[in-house]
């Protein structure tokens, strides 16, 4: 039987060592209540950004009157295209989701999925017009030609970062979430705004 010399047992023990003070040290996951979150701030963007952002923007467009119709009903809405000009890798159809479905329950405006820049947002709007004269579906349920309805206000916008160096330890990050609503009977704007989100903090953290 062979033992390890003393210095080669020595080095394992500090592994074993190292290796469960590593696992005693990671911080355990748990789950975070989105209603109530007092956890740390980041120097990038999170959802509380998004929320807050939408929110603001949502207030803004519903107090203008910019969407009340002079009938009483509701505009049709479609979602143009909200630009991420920002250093960090996000998706903007966070924000628009969260606008959209803040809208929607105002009861001011219907949003359509069959028009978008690059095709309808839902391919379903044309994929089930093309079963007409299919000898496999029952003609009167398809969906008959002159149904879809077409919007009336578009919703576009960007999102801008500018950073800032504060002193030799401190950094700013400015992000601006501008919206613009068009009404496409004439093109003209009738309605933009900005939510403005400052952070500050050290210089080591990333902001992308």
């Amino acid at each position: 039987m062979i033992t390890p010399s003393f210095p080669r047992a020595l080095q394992l023990v500090g592994l074993a060592l190292a290796g469960f003070l590593m696992v005693a040290c990671t911080p355990q996951t748990v789950y975070v209540d989105t209603a109530d979150d007092r956890g740390d701030v980041v120097m990038g963007l999170d959802y509380r950004d998004f929320e807050s952002a939408a929110g603001e923007m949502v207030e803004g467009m519903l107090g203008s009157g910019a969407l009340d119709h002079p009938m009483g009903g509701r505009y049709v809405l479609v979602v143009s295209r909200v630009t991420n000009d920002t250093m960090q890798r996000i998706s903007t159809d966070q924000l628009v989701r969260k606008i959209r479905s803040d809208l929607l329950q105002s009861g001011r405006v219907v949003v359509t999925t069959a028009v978008g820049l690059d095709g309808p947002e839902d391919q379903m709007n044309m994929a089930v017009r093309e079963l007409r004269d299919s000898a496999e579906f029952n003609q009167n349920t398809v969906q008959g030609s002159g149904q879809l309805i077409a919007p009336d206000l578009s919703l576009s916008g960007i999102i801008r970062q500018r950073n800032l160096s504060m002193d030799q330890r401190q950094q700013q990050v400015e992000y601006y979430f501008e919206l613009a609503l068009t009404d496409l009977s004439t093109g003209l704007a009738i309605w933009e705004d900005q939510s403005i989100i400052v952070k500050r903090g050290s210089n080591q953290t990333v902001a992308w």
